[in-house]
C-alpha cells in the first residue's frame, strides 16, 4: 500500500515533503471542517470529498474525508471516487448584434440589438469564477426621444424666448444622426409654499413684479409629451409664460424625478435612447430642504402628475441625488445639464455622481442650445458603461474591457469604453463568482445592461450546493448503527441526537467515563494521545494547522510529521512517514531515508568505485587507507608526491643506481615496469583510460631521468625512459675571458666618470671667478687730509693782457 502511494506521489509531483509550508497552512478544505460533501465542496473550489467507505484510516476524523484533489489522491482516493462537481453556463438567447444602416429598411424598435448574448443560465461552485464575454455594438440611426425641462423663473425670461423655436431647429439637426426622432417639453418653478414662493394671494396670481405679466407658480408642469412635430413643439413652448419664486435655488429635482417615473405621460419609448435636458441658471434643493416649509416626508418615487401637474410638491421632499441616480438608471434616461457658466462647478460634481450625464454650458440667453445638446449627445453616446442589478448575497462580479484600439482596463475602470463611434464593436469580459450556496438554496436571476439603454443581458444563477451521490444517499441505513442516519457520499450522516462516526453513541452519552476507558492506551491517563478526543468510546484525531499533517491511529498515537529529518527534509525526501517511522522509496535506507543504495555517485572517473581505495557507503565514499580522501579517494594532500614515492625504484630497476640499488629486488617489485626510448614514446593523459602521474626526477649526479606512474585494474604500471640526461661540464676559457673583459670596461668606464666630474668641477669654479670679478667696485673719492705741493698765486692787477 505505501509503495502505490508513493508511486501516485511520484506522478503527480506533488510530494508532501515538497509543499510549502504557506501553501499548507491555507488549506480552505481542512479548515471548513465539513462533515458532510455538500458543505466540502462550498468550501473552495480545489477541495473534493472522498466517497470510498474505506478510505479513513483509524482515529480520522469524517472531515477528512475533504481536501485537495491532490492530497486524496496522494492518500489513496481514486478519482472515480472523489466528489468534485465544476460549474458551467448555457446561452439562452444570442442574437447577433444589429448592422443597421441609416436609410436602410427600417427595423422594428424591438428588432434592433446593440448587446450580445441576451441571456444565459450559469451553474455556480463556491470559489469558482464563472467567465462569459458581453459584446456591444453601437448601431447607427438608433431612435431618440429627449425631453426639454426648463426653468421657467424669471430670471430665464430671454431664454424662453429662444427656446421657442427649439423644436423645428433641432429637428433639422437631430436628423443627421437619426432618422426616428422625438422631442417634448416640461418647465419647472419651485414649491408652492413658503419661503419657497411668496403666498400672499396677489403673488399667487402674479409673482412678478414691474408691472410684469406672469404666470402663476408651480412645481412641475408637462407642456408637451413626446412628440415627431417639430412645429407643435414651438406652438405649445410659445404660449408659455415666466413665473417667479423667493429663493434662488430651483425645484429642478422634483422635475427630474417626474420626468423620469412618469413614463406613459411623458411618452417615453421602450427601445430608444432617451435623453432629457435639464436647462437653468441657478442650483438646486435636494433631500432635507423641504424641512424650510414644514415637509418632512422623504420623496416616495412615484408618479403623481394630474393634468399634466405635480401635485404632491406640498407633501414630499424634494429627492436625494441617489434617489435620482437610481429612477435614472431604472429608467434608462441619459440627462444634459445645459447651464450657464456660473453654475458650472456645482453641475459638474453632479455630473460626477449621476452616471451617463453631461454638462453644456449655456450663453446668457440660450441661443446656443442646439450646439450644446448636439454636443452633449455626442459625448454621452460614444461612451459606454456597464451596470448590473443588485446581487444576492455571496456572489461576486469583475469586467475587464476590451475596448477600441485594443486597450484593456481592469476594475471599475473594466466597466466602460470611451470614443466609441457608429458601427464599433467592444468587448466585455464578466468574471462571476460565489462564495457559497443561498440560504434558500434556489437560483437566482441579475441582470447587466449598458447604462442609458433599455437592453439588458439577463442571467440565470444555479447554485451546486450538493454533490450528486448526495441524491443517492440511504436513509436509515444498517450502516449507521441500527440506521440511526442516513449513509451519504461514504459517510453516516446521523439523525438528530445521534453521533459519531457510524451514528453510534446518543449525544448524551458521549463524556461518559465507561467510554473514556476505551480511549486510553495501555491504561494511561492521556485520552487518545492528547492527540484527539473522545467521542463514542472512539478516538477522533484533532487536526493540525498543517493540512497535510495528521494524527491517525486508535489512540491518536501516530503521526506523518514526527519521522526523522535529514537536509532539514522529512525522511530525506526519499520517503514517507507513517506512524512516526519512514517508509523509504526504493534504493534508500536508513531512519531518515538518507542512505542511497546508489553505487553511481561512488564511481571515479576510470570506472572504479572509490578509485580502488576504499569501499561506497549510503552513495559516499570511505577510504580504507586515511591518507586518501575527496569524493572517490582520489586525493592525498598530506602524503608525499607519487612521483618521489616510487623514485627510488624506478631509478635501482631501470639504472641500477639510487639509495634502493642493493634491496631492489625486496622492496621494488609492486609495479610492472616498461622502458621506452625517449619521452614520446611514454604514455599520454588524454590517450588512457585510466589516470596518468607524469614525473621528472634527478639522481645524485644531477641527471635527470622521466617516467609515468598509472594504475590500471589495481595494477601498478610504470613506464620509464631508458636515458638519463646529464648536464655536461662548464668551459673554462670563455668564462676566464669574460671576466678579463668585464674588468677592463668597468675600469674605463670609472675613469670616463671621473674625467666627468672634474671637468663639472672646473667649470663651476671659473664661472665663480668670472661673476666676483664683475662685482668688484673702486672708490675715486679724494683724501681729506692730502695737500699738494704747488702754491698758485694769482696777480691782482693781472687783467689778462
Amino acid at each position: 500500500m505505501e509503495l502505490k502511494l508513493l508511486l501516485i506521489a511520484t506522478l503527480l509531483g506533488v510530494f508532501c515533503c515538497s509543499i510549502s509550508r504557506a501553501q499548507k497552512e491555507g488549506n480552505e478544505c481542512i479548515n471548513a471542517n465539513a462533515k458532510y460533501c455538500g458543505e466540502c465542496i462550498q468550501a473552495g473550489a480545489k477541495c473534493g470529498w472522498c466517497r470510498h467507505p474505506d478510505f479513513l484510516t483509524q482515529g480520522e476524523a469524517v472531515s477528512s474525508r475533504c481536501d485537495e484533489l491532490q492530497s486524496l489522491l496522494i492518500r489513496g482516493c481514486s478519482l472515480t471516487d472523489i466528489e468534485n462537481p465544476r460549474g458551467g453556463q448555457r446561452i439562452l438567447l444570442d442574437r447577433p448584434v444589429t448592422n443597421r444602416l441609416k436609410g436602410a429598411d427600417k427595423l422594428r424598435l424591438e428588432n434592433i440589438t446593440q448587446i450580445q448574448p441576451q441571456k444565459l443560465a450559469i451553474t455556480l461552485r463556491a470559489g469558482e469564477p464563472q467567465s462569459f464575454n458581453l459584446k456591444f455594438k453601437r448601431a447607427e440611426d438608433y431612435p431618440i426621444d429627449m425631453y426639454y425641462l426648463m426653468d421657467l423663473s424669471y430670471s430665464m425670461k430671454d431664454d424662453l424666448e429662444n427656446v421657442k423655436n427649439l423644436g423645428t431647429n433641432l429637428m433639422q439637426e437631430m436628423t443627421k444622426i437619426t432618422s426616428d426622432f422625438r422631442i417634448g417639453f416640461g418647465s419647472f418653478v419651485e414649491k408652492t409654499v413658503m419661503p419657497y414662493i411668496s403666498t400672499t394671494p396677489a403673488k399667487l396670481l402674479n409673482p412678478c413684479t414691474g408691472g410684469l405679466n406672469c404666470t402663476s407658480p408651480f412645481s412641475y408642469k408637462n407642456v408637451l409629451k413626446l412628440t415627431s412635430d417639430g412645429k407643435k413643439f414651438n406652438t405649445l413652448v410659445g404660449k408659455q409664460q415666466i413665473s417667479g419664486n423667493l429663493d434662488s435655488p430651483e425645484g429642478g429635482f422634483d422635475a427630474i424625478m417626474q420626468v423620469a417615473v412618469c413614463g406613459d405621460q411623458i411618452g417615453w419609448r421602450t427601445d430608444v435612447t432617451r435623453l432629457l435636458v435639464f436647462s437653468t441658471d441657478a442650483g438646486f434643493h435636494f433631500a432635507g430642504d423641504g424641512k424650510l416649509g414644514g415637509i418632512v416626508l422623504p420623496n416616495d418615487g412615484k408618479c403623481h402628475l394630474e393634468n399634466n401637474m405635480y401635485t404632491m410638491s406640498h407633501y414630499y421632499d424634494y429627492p436625494s441625488i441617489a434617489h435620482l441616480v437610481q429612477k435614472l438608471s431604472d429608467n434608462n434616461i441619459q440627462t444634459i445639464f445645459a447651464v450657464t457658466e456660473e453654475f458650472q462647478p456645482v453641475y459638474k460634481e453632479l455630473k460626477n455622481l449621476i452616471p451617463k450625464s453631461a454638462v453644456g454650458t449655456l450663453s446668457a440667453n440660450s441661443s446656443n442650445v442646439i450646439n450644446l445638446i448636439i454636443d452633449a449627445y455626442n459625448s454621452l453616446s460614444s461612451e459606454v458603461i456597464l451596470e448590473n442589478s443588485k446581487l444576492p448575497e455571496g456572489l461576486t462580479i469583475a469586467y475587464t474591457s476590451l475596448c477600441k484600439n485594443g486597450i484593456v482596463s481592469e476594475g471599475e475602470n473594466g466597466r466602460k469604453c470611451s470614443n466609441i463611434s457608429i458601427g464599433d464593436e467592444v468587448m466585455f469580459t464578466i468574471d462571476v463568482t460565489a462564495t457559497g450556496c443561498p440560504k434558500m438554496g434556489k437560483p437566482e436571476t441579475i441582470k447587466i445592461k449598458p447604462l442609458g439603454f433599455n437592453e439588458e443581458v439577463e442571467i440565470t444563477l444555479n447554485f451546486i450546493c450538493e454533490c450528486d451521490c448526495s441524491s443517492g444517499g440511504i436513509a436509515n441505513s444498517d450502516n449507521c448503527t441500527l440506521g440511526n442516519g442516513t449513509l451519504e457520499c461514504g459517510a453516516c450522516k446521523c439523525n438528530p441526537g445521534r453521533v459519531g462516526r457510524n451514528c453510534e453513541c446518543s449525544s448524551n452519552e458521549v463524556a461518559t467515563e465507561d467510554m473514556d476507558r476505551t480511549c486510553r492506551r495501555d491504561n494511561s491517563t492521556d485520552l487518545c494521545s492528547n492527540n484527539g478526543e473522545c467521542v463514542c468510546g472512539t478516538c477522533e484525531c484533532k487536526k493540525r494547522d498543517n493540512a497535510d499533517e495528521r494524527y491517525s491511529g486508535p489512540f491518536c498515537e501516530c503521526d506523518n510529521f514526527n519521522c526523522d529529518r535529514s537536509n532539514n527534509l522529512l525522511c530525506g525526501g526519499n520517503g514517507l512517514c507513517k506512524c512516526r517511522e519512514c517508509i523509504c522509496e526504493p534504493n534508500w535506507k536508513g531512519s531518515a531515508c538518507d542512505c542511497s543504495l546508489d553505487p553511481s555517485t561512488c564511481m571515479a572517473s576510470n570506472k572504479q568505485l572509490c578509485n580502488g581505495r576504499g569501499t561506497c557507503e549510503c552513495g559516499t565514499c570511505k577510504c580504507t587507507d586515511p591518507k586518501f580522501q575527496g569524493l572517490t579517494c582520489e586525493t592525498c594532500p598530506t602524503c608525499p608526491g607519487v612521483c618521489i614515492e616510487h623514485k627510488d625504484c624506478v631509478q635501482c630497476r631501470t639504472f641500477g643506481t639510487g639509495e634502493k640499488a642493493e634491496r631492489c629486488q625486496e622492496d621494488c617489485s609492486e609495479f610492472s615496469l616498461v622502458k621506452v626510448k625517449d619521452r614520446d614514446g611514454l604514455p599520454q593523459p588524454n590517450d588512457a583510460a585510466y589516470p596518468v602521474m607524469h614525473c621528472k626526477e634527478r639522481d645524485a649526479n644531477d641527471c635527470w631521468f622521466y617516467y609515468t606512474y598509472a594504475v590500471n585494474n589495481n595494477t601498478k604500471e610504470v613506464h620509464v625512459v631508458d636515458k638519463l640526461e646529464c648536464p655536461t661540464g662548464p668551459d673554462i676559457i670563455p668564462i676566464v675571458l669574460g671576466v678579463v673583459v668585464g674588468i677592463v670596461l668597468i675600469g674605463l668606464a670609472l675613469l670616463l666618470i671621473w674625467k666627468l666630474l672634474m671637468v663639472i668641477h672646473d667649470r663651476r669654479e671659473f664661472a665663480k671667478f668670472e661673476k666676483e670679478k664683475l662685482n668688484a667696485k673702486w672708490d675715486t673719492g679724494e683724501n681729506p687730509i692730502y695737500k699738494s705741493a704747488v702754491t698758485t698765486v694769482v696777480n691782482p692787477k693781472y687783467e689778462g693782457k
